[in-house]
């Protein structure tokens, strides 16, 4: 594959790095007190691409850990007993031939699917749409980055990371980030149609929480029950898969079911799942993000998930008490008047002044 350069700016880690979305107008990001916004644009954190690949990698080292998939993490050396995610990056070098002497492009890829040969993990990436695909110095490594900071926020899983939580709601938390691990938590694994999960009968695997009446179908792994070569189907869009392609398996869903690697989205968000990081419910992926959203509201205003019972709502929106506030004076609104656009609440001053 031919590397491609990102067009713009390449994006620098630090907490001064200009807004990718306001392109110039913020001259650096100055953190919000309690939002996790920028002060000076009003834009998120991940808008100003502030995290590093360790940074990430902690991240990611810290979900899995103590959890079924904790065998993709390692213990980091010289740290606090913390693990890091074991991230398989893949190296390819193509030899060019067109002049004299022969000479070799190296394609770096930021993250491939674990436990493959290099054939099938560049058929993997050859099936991912190319704006996606996370060569080292593109576009689709920056989404990359973007995706897991917008799909796996590191407040969603570390209570230390959290503002809004009042006192005794932090032994909440931590009791549903344990449950989730336990019950929903997943990593998908590539393999040729009927070879996910290495042949596993699918009674090892099968989701406990499947939607009720959906009849478990023939494993793709065992011998007797499975389809002919050519009749396995994508999940999502029912499309044939031919033998000869990788497919997206998901061990909670049950190894007679997998997915084209460009179809293995959040049910949500329709966005593609970053790593095939995914937690199952209602017999359907979803991304973190909204797999947490859909047990417990999500602050507006902090991005954190709300655990107290008491909270605002407002068309379908939800708020800590603390946070319901106007995002230009920081004036609390409950009980006054205020105006609500694009998430956003503003006193009445502050929205006929804009």
């Amino acid at each position: 594959p031919a590397l491609f350069q990102m067009s713009g700016i390449q994006p620098q880690v630090g907490r001064g790095v200009p807004c990718l979305r306001c392109r110039g107008l913020c001259t650096g990001f100055e953190p919000h007190s309690w939002r996790k916004i920028c002060k000076s644009c009003k834009c998120s954190q991940e808008e100003h691409s502030l995290s590093s690949e360790l940074d990430d990698d902690r991240k990611i080292g810290r979900l899995l850990a103590d959890s079924k998939y904790a065998t993709l993490t390692a213990r980091l050396k010289g740290g606090d007993g913390a693990r890091i995610y074991k991230r398989n990056r893949m190296i390819v070098t193509n030899p060019n031939i067109s002049g004299k002497d022969p000479t070799f492009d190296t394609v770096t890829y930021e993250w491939a699917p674990p436990g493959l040969t290099q054939k099938l993990a560049m058929q993997y990436m050859e099936l991912v749409p190319k704006e996606l695909q996370p060569v080292a110095g593109t576009e689709g490594a920056f989404h990359r980055r973007r995706r897991l900071a917008r799909q796996l926020p590191l407040h969603d899983q570390d209570p230390a990371q959290c503002r809004g939580l009042a006192e005794g709601e932090q032994q909440l938390m931590e009791l549903f980030v344990k449950k989730y691990k336990a019950e929903a938590l997943g990593v998908g694994e590539v393999a040729l149609p009927g070879q996910g999960g290495g042949g596993k009968d699918e009674e090892k695997a099968q989701d406990k929480s499947t939607e009720p009446g959906r009849a478990h179908e023939p494993p793709n792994g065992a011998l007797e029950s499975a389809p002919a070569a050519g009749h396995y189907r994508c999940d999502s869009c029912q499309q044939p898969v031919p033998g000869d392609c990788p497919v997206v398996y998901a061990e909670r869903a049950g190894y007679s079911r997998q997915w084209h690697p460009a179809c293995f989205v959040c049910c949500r968000c329709a966005e593609p799942l970053v790593d095939l990081i995914y937690f199952w419910k209602s017999g359907a992926a979803w991304c973190g993000r909204h797999y947490c959203e859909s047990l417990r509201p999500r602050c507006a205003g902090c991005d954190e998930i709300i655990f107290s019972e008491d909270y605002q709502q407002v068309e379908g929106l939800a708020w800590h008490n603390k946070h319901f506030a106007c995002l230009e004076c920081e004036t609390l609104l409950t009980g006054k008047p205020f105006s609500l656009a694009n998430a956003s609440l503003l006193c009445t001053t502050c929205s006929q002044s804009r």
